[in-house]
């Protein structure tokens, strides 16, 4: 009995102890409506560190927020001039990658997250695209990858927002991300982070609807659901624009 307790007196000091600091929540806006005026959206995500015990003394708390838009396959092609001309030479598939993420953070990524936290959650966005495979002619798939995040770099699609997030007193924070026009239907899941020495403490997740409404939920559907009538609705518009030019131009002939 005697050794028995001894060994839990030995494994208690290992035991992991209980959440001291807890992230709570708000959003400036759980859905985002695509109109016909839609030019892109701000979302701010606010909330504060709910803590059972003064704070730890293991580094300066940081906060690092995430949001991802659906992910689906990408087809990369990398271009060569041919015979002159430029074309299509290889491929390859990567499996899944998010149409729009942003990391915003309270310090840089590399001082606010470590390599192996960053692994195991999944958050900078070489880590939250999945390319498993290449074609054996392929020797440098990482390119692929790598160019995929440039372009959508340069289109605002893919964003790292460093220092984007605000902290007070270790306590209250708040980040705003911008999201652009073309915006992909979906579920954005929202992650939010807290840190200390590069490990995660606490995390959170929520959901943001993104949509269309209005005009373009309707044209969405008809051509979804009734692609007959949506066909000749399209040609009946284009056969009276072109009639409405042609009378303009001759108005203005005479």
């Amino acid at each position: 009995m005697r050794l028995v307790l001894a060994l839990l007196l030995l494994l208690l000091p290992t035991l992991p102890s209980a959440q001291s600091e807890e992230i709570v929540l708000g959003l400036s806006r759980n859905e985002v409506a695509i109109t016909a005026t839609f030019d892109g959206s701000d979302v701010l995500i606010f909330g504060a560190v709910k803590r059972d015990a003064p704070a730890p003394d293991a580094g300066p708390l940081q906060v690092i927020i995430t949001l991802a838009g659906p992910s689906t396959p990408v087809t990369v092609r990398r271009k060569e001039r041919i015979a002159g001309i430029w074309a299509n030479a290889d491929a390859v598939e990567i499996d899944e990658a998010p149409s729009f993420y942003a990391v915003a953070t309270s310090a840089p990524l590399n001082d606010a997250l470590s390599n192996t936290e960053d692994l195991r959650h999944g958050i900078s966005i070489p880590r939250v695209i999945r390319s498993v495979g290449a074609p054996e002619t392929v020797t440098d798939s990482a390119s692929f990858t790598e160019a995929l995040i440039r372009i959508r770099a340069g289109e605002g699609l893919y964003q790292v927002l460093e220092g984007g997030v605000d902290v007070e007193e270790e306590t209250l924070f708040r980040g705003q991300i911008t999201l652009p026009a073309a915006l992909t239907e979906g579920d954005y899941t929202a992650r939010i982070f807290i840190t200390r020495d590069g490990m995660v403490v606490d995390e959170y997740e929520t959901q943001i609807a993104v949509f269309k409404a209005g005009l373009e939920r309707f044209l969405f559907e008809l051509s979804r659901n009734q692609p007959l009538i949506y066909g000749l609705m399209s040609l009946a518009i284009a056969i009276a624009a072109g009639w409405l030019a042609s009378a303009a131009f001759r108005m203005f002939q005479r």
